[in-house]
């Protein structure tokens, strides 16, 4: 399992790493989604996500974060997801 705090640290190497910035992180409970961001630079994450395999935090923390330049699903949207996915942070 992953700790908050890790998590978090996560969200700040893909935020350098994409060239994007948020202003907060928030986790609560969704029931249809593991995680949203806001125009207003808010990134909210349901706490189960802590419990998922790295892969699947990252591709989640990428998705949201390429929201703040890409606002829908676009073609770019998925380039852009698989383009840093590959990359990786490390």
């Amino acid at each position: 399992m992953t700790t908050k705090e890790e998590f978090i640290e996560r969200v700040e190497k893909w935020s350098t790493k994409i060239g994007v910035n948020y202003k907060e992180i928030h986790f609560r409970h969704m029931k249809r989604k593991w995680a949203s961001c806001s125009t207003r630079g808010r990134l909210t994450f349901d706490p189960e996500i802590l419990e998922k395999d790295r892969n699947f935090q990252d591709k989640s923390i990428v998705h949201e974060l390429l929201h703040f330049r890409y606002p829908n699903h676009g073609k770019m949207f998925k380039q852009m997801i698989n383009l840093f996915l590959n990359e990786g942070i490390e």
